[in-house]
């Protein structure tokens, strides 16, 4: 029995982007998906459009063939010879289908798969590109969904969907030119249920549309539980949270089930309802076609061929529903597709922006204001000076603005009010990619990609040597540890290092920032986790690593910050006061509050 979950629990998977859009058909974001198909337009579409071409003249041409010349001249003049001609002309022109088919098959494919490739790489590199912010408000198995399972859906529209629905269109206007040509009263008689069939289809469409919608929004919240479950396995198993965990998959697994009912359940009704119209119709050409034959107005060749012609027609009706459903599935897809493609970063760079190739590394921060929700500030108005080759400690409680300055710097985001200025220059006229060359990050958490060790630390600068490498390594004292591992540097570590402890990570990260040679490094918070023999080693590894640099230290642990040239102290927001450790400890104000709390009589 599923274990029943407390509804506000379920909230957390509620995430405003994957709405259900309700709005309706686009035709222009339809045309928009089909400019991925512009590229092949010379190419591959030709080819399969001459081989749609084929097979649809070919299907038209055999009733012809059996109707007029093998029923009422071969037969009806008992003329063996041209039976047989128009037997071999038609086992002929089924090989003809046969080949032109197998082309066709695998020239959509080939384009389906191209578009595919296009679309994900468009998407994937434009997501690179999107600012902090849009990262903030959405979960990392939210994003998973839109590059992988949206694109996917698409699949099969554009591998089959596009050139089925090209054939049925061109078989559907073929068929309808020759019915209306063979007895246009017949024609009329049967196909008279038409006008009710597109009455109810179009009815059906909003409701079909907003169930795959749905069964799309289900499916994020599928994979951002899982992401976050696999990600937090070591947090749900010492809670013993399991138990907790599976119900509550339980539970959203049982939504998307049910979203994928109702959405199949829907598309279920458009194949019965085609096949009772199609029902009606031979119905109609039965009693009425045997009406006109009778009264002489039909002949029985023309009968036999209209009976083909019609089993013709309401195939590719048939079809249709299934492509339109399958078109229906794909604007549900590029709808959230085209939201993620139409977010523009908030940090964007100037039309020609300057690119400076070596920065001197002088921050100024002039009056600046930000907050990361319009309605509370994480930076009041605050005004700092951090000179080129300087070592900038910040310092303060939880919620100060640490964290947030040198978010400023890297120009992750940028200020609503204030300027930040790099050398001089306003950093928003500088080059986003020449500026974060510059600058190096180590984080608390270190993130550890998968691969070898000598891959993680050459991410800094992929154009290192191997001896780069290393002695960087050996700069932050990592190498100690990497040469005891059973392959050293090529030994390879899954995704988020796991094989590797919490301040083996850490030294990782110090390797990978320094070889990227920055004019600027952040620490934020770089060695809380590292014990106090491996700090010792680091601090006089920065020592020589940091000169000449400017350096940003967010530390809450203070032993880490003594030799900086400057510390300033934050509170909500505030610079509270400012200087080296000496004349900040003479003037017993907050920082020295700060140290005593942490270290006694030990530092004063």
């Amino acid at each position: 029995m599923t274990k029943q979950i407390n509804p506000s629990v379920l909230k957390r998977f509620r995430y405003s982007s994957d709405d259900v859009i309700d709005a309706p058909f686009n035709w222009s974001q339809l045309a928009r998906l089909f400019t991925y198909v512009k590229p092949y337009s010379k190419t591959l579409l030709p080819k399969a459009f001459i081989a749609v071409t084929i097979t649809t003249l070919i299907r038209l041409i055999i009733p012809i063939l059996i109707g007029e010349y093998a029923i009422n001249q071969a037969l009806e003049n008992k003329d063996a010879q041209m039976l047989w001609v128009v037997v071999t002309s038609i086992a002929g022109l089924y090989i003809v289908n046969t080949i032109a088919n197998r082309y066709r098959i695998r020239w959509m494919n080939e384009l389906g798969q191209n578009v595919i490739y296009d679309l994900r790489k468009h998407l994937f590199t434009h997501v690179q590109w999107l600012s902090h912010r849009f990262f903030d408000q959405r979960s990392a198995g939210s994003i998973l969904v839109r590059i992988m399972n949206d694109i996917n859906s698409l699949q099969e529209l554009f591998t089959n969907g596009v050139i089925n629905l090209l054939m049925d269109l061109l078989l559907l206007a073929g068929v309808l030119i020759i019915l209306f040509t063979l007895s246009p009263p017949l024609a009329l008689a049967v196909l008279v249920i038409l006008p009710l069939m597109f009455f109810i289809s179009t009815t059906l469409r909003k409701n079909i549309r907003r169930s795959w919608q749905d069964v799309r929004m289900k499916q994020a919240k599928i994979n951002a539980h899982l992401n976050e479950s696999i990600q937090g396995m070591r947090i749900t198993q010492s809670f013993t949270q399991e138990n907790e965990n599976m119900a509550f998959f339980n539970g959203i697994n049982e939504e998307s089930f049910e979203s994928w009912r109702v959405a199949t359940k829907k598309n279920s009704m458009f194949r019965p309802f085609v096949e009772m119209t199609n029902a009606v119709g031979s119905v109609v050409l039965i009693l009425y076609g045997a009406y006109l034959i009778q009264n002489n107005q039909l002949d029985l060749g023309a009968f036999v061929a209209f009976a083909f012609y019609l089993g013709m027609f309401w195939e590719p009706i048939s079809r249709l529903g299934q492509i339109y459903n399958q078109l229906l599935m794909g604007m549900a897809s590029s709808e959230r597709i085209f939201e993620f493609l139409d977010e523009q970063p908030l940090v964007h760079e100037k039309a020609n922006p300057t690119k400076i190739n070596q920065l001197q590394g002088h921050i100024e921060f002039e009056n600046v204001q930000f907050g990361y929700e319009k309605d509370r500030l994480a930076l009041k108005g605050i005004s700092l000076d951090m000179k080129a080759g300087e070592t900038v400690a910040l310092v303060g409680h939880t919620g100060s603005g640490k964290t947030t300055i040198a978010n400023l710097v890297s120009r992750f985001y940028d200020p609503t009010d204030g300027v930040v200025k790099m050398d001089g220059m306003d950093i928003r006229d500088l080059s986003l990619s020449a500026l974060r060359e510059q600058i190096s990050i180590v984080l608390q958490e270190t993130f550890i990609f998968s691969g070898t060790i000598m891959d993680n630390i050459r991410f800094g600068n992929p154009h290192a040597t191997d001896e780069e490498v290393m002695k960087a390594a050996e700069a932050v004292g990592a190498n100690r540890f990497i040469e005891r591992l059973s392959n050293g540097y090529d030994t390879e570590v899954e995704e988020r290092g796991n094989i590797l402890s919490v301040g083996e990570r850490q030294l990782l990260s110090f390797a990978r920032a320094l070889l990227a040679n920055p004019r600027i490094i952040i620490l934020d918070e770089a060695t809380a986790s590292i014990d106090t023999e491996t700090e010792l080693q680091i601090q006089q590894a920065l020592r020589t690593l940091l000169k000449n640099r400017t350096a940003i230290m967010i530390a809450h642990r203070l032993s880490t910050i003594r030799e900086a040239n400057q510390i300033i102290v934050l509170e909500q927001g505030r610079v509270l006061e400012s200087g080296d450790h000496d004349s900040l400890m003479k003037d017993r104000g907050h920082y020295h509050q700060l140290v005593m709390s942490q270290f006694g009589e030990a530092l004063n």
